[in-house]
């Protein structure tokens, strides 16, 4: 009978050890597929920003078509602009120096806009400021006090 009883203990011990066993296999597989299922949802995650990343440069790009767009067509818009009026002002006299000089300062206008567009318009900017600090500071509060005074109205 002490020897059934040790066979069955050896035996339970045993049972005990491969349930131990299996249950450590088992804590593996399911670490091994939490693993694989975090990676997968990472590599979902990666994929999912480049795709908004695309998705935020093109809607940039378009924005930036159609500003370029709408630049050239306030260009064009202009130049006509100058052209009418050269051919509805007076012809002679003071009156007809005067609208040449009008229609010129728009015909220029246009063509440096259209020539130019935005960036170019920035850069031209950028360079009037850094020329001229004192003066464009000067322009700076003089513009922000009108649109405090239309604000304020």
């Amino acid at each position: 009978m002490a020897n059934s009883s040790t066979d069955a203990r050896g035996k339970a011990h045993e049972a005990a050890g491969k349930a131990q066993e299996a249950a450590g296999k088992a804590v593996e597989a399911g670490q091994s597929a939490v693993g694989a299922a975090t990676g997968a949802v990472v590599d979902k995650a990666r994929e999912l920003v480049g795709d908004a990343q695309q998705a935020g440069q093109q809607a940039v790009n378009r924005a930036g078509q159609l500003a370029d767009t709408a630049t050239d067509r306030v260009g064009q818009g202009m130049q006509s602009l100058g052209h009418t009026v050269r051919d509805s002002g007076p012809h002679g006299g003071v009156l007809s120096s005067a609208t040449d000089t009008v229609a010129s300062g728009l015909e220029q206008g246009g063509r440096y806009i259209q020539q130019e567009g935005l960036s170019g318009m920035a850069d031209d900017l950028t360079t009037l400021i850094k020329n001229n600090p004192i003066p464009a500071l000067l322009v700076g509060v003089g513009i922000g006090f009108l649109l405090a005074r239309i604000t304020r109205s």
